[in-house]
């Protein structure tokens, strides 16, 4: 599994013209599901993005975590995370997990977001989807 977290201001992402989930200050999250990916992985993935501590305390350290600033999540899954560029100009995405498995833990993570206290907008599993964020720093983090 593979999360691509990005400190934003705000972001919002549309299926068809209209936007389904915004968000303010938080994290938009490109998550990727591989083949092999269990609800163990996410769990751990979730625990260490949900404590990042990426946000600026009084003094401009990267100190706060999303739960201190009162941050949002926009939770949008992105299967070409997995792209395998190796061989060739057309990537290939044959470690990317089955669309099944991908949606169900794609949709696992939403939910325990959503447990953990957190307001939660989403993208649509296997849409083609318009985003749109405000990158603030700009700050990616890889997990």
């Amino acid at each position: 599994m593979k999360f691509v977290i990005q400190r934003v201001l705000e972001a919002n992402v549309k299926v068809d013209g209209n936007v389904i989930g915004e968000i303010n200050k938080g994290f938009c999250v490109f998550i990727g599901v591989g083949e092999d990916d269990t609800k163990e992985v996410a769990d751990k993935l979730i625990s260490k993005m949900l404590g990042l501590r990426i946000f600026d305390d009084e003094n401009d350290k990267i100190n706060l975590s999303l739960k201190d600033v009162s941050g949002e999540l926009l939770l949008i899954s992105q299967f070409t995370l997995y792209a395998d560029c190796k061989k060739g100009y057309r990537p290939s995405f044959t470690k990317a997990g089955n669309p099944t498995l991908a949606n169900e833990l794609y949709e696992y993570v939403i939910d325990e977001c959503k447990k953990a206290g957190f307001k939660v907008q989403t993208g649509k599993f296997g849409a083609d989807m318009k985003v749109s964020l405000v990158n603030d720093g700009p700050f990616t983090i890889l997990l």
